[in-house]
């Protein structure tokens, strides 16, 4: 990890992102801090803008507006190799696991140590089967193949990867989203525990309540492109905002209404 930064200074602050595609607003005037250390996870409909968001920190997306700093200082302004050793520092986890069908658990959980870092084999295979060791996964494991393995122990190799090289920030893309409700929590569980352990700042995005509540140190509310509420993650069901009641309770009737597409 990298050195400690200013306490002052938010671990990622965001102002102003805006990213539209073609006639369609996704992001309209972000604004938010995740201070270091804490976990945020951003709660909102299908559509509502937050995979886009992730996508533009990480640089998978580039926003139209706004400013996206990690450390006070803004990626948006950096040059390729500025950007590259920026998101070098982050890890994710993404939905649906996205492991390479064709690599052994082992060479997907060293994916990019051996891609990015330069590793050798040996060590890289010695680091897998650590990493392995801390999310609940024998070595053994290591030379299994994905499709060998269930869903719950493929989010665990999926987040075995994320934290690899021990990323300063970490991104988790609906963690629990295909798995049963103990399975869920086993893994909230263990993104509570490695997130401490690492010391890292994380950002989940989530439909799950539940998970929310166990994850998260802050929670916030996307909804039409903008933060419409953010607060304490025991406030989330009972938070006072129609938009964000609406949601966590599942109504149907109230200011969330369906879009027609056309």
């Amino acid at each position: 990890m990298s050195g400690a930064a200013d306490t002052t200074t938010p671990k990622l602050r965001i102002r102003g992102l805006r990213k539209a595609f073609g006639a369609k607003q996704v992001l309209d005037g972000i604004d938010l801090d995740v201070p270091a250390g804490t976990s945020l996870v951003v709660i909102g409909g299908s559509g509502s803008g937050k995979s886009v968001l992730i996508k533009c920190v990480l640089g998978l997306i580039e926003p139209d507006e706004g400013t996206i700093e990690l450390d006070g200082k803004n990626l948006l302004a950096m040059d390729r190799e500025g950007r590259e050793r920026a998101v070098a520092t982050m890890g994710m986890l993404f939905q649906n696991g996205a492991l390479f069908d064709s690599l052994p658990v082992w060479e997907n959980v060293a994916f990019g140590l051996l891609a990015r870092h330069r590793v050798g084999r040996r060590e890289a295979r010695e680091r897998a089967d650590a990493v392995l060791a801390q999310v609940g996964l024998a070595p053994s494991v290591g030379d299994l193949w994905p499709s060998e393995l269930s869903g719950g122990m493929q989010k665990r190799v999926a987040l075995a990867r994320a934290i690899a090289a021990a990323p300063d920030l970490l991104f988790f893309d609906e963690p629990t989203t295909g798995l049963d409700p103990i399975m869920g929590a086993v893994i909230d569980g263990l993104i509570v525990d490695v997130v401490k352990r690492l010391g890292s700042t994380a950002i989940a995005i989530t439909h799950d309540m539940a998970s929310a509540r166990r994850i998260a140190d802050s929670v916030a509310m996307l909804h039409k492109g903008r933060i419409v509420w953010q607060g304490a993650p025991e406030t989330l069901m009972a938070s006072g905002n129609p938009i964000v009641d609406q949601f966590t309770h599942g109504r149907r009737e109230g200011p969330i209404t369906m879009e027609l597409r056309r």
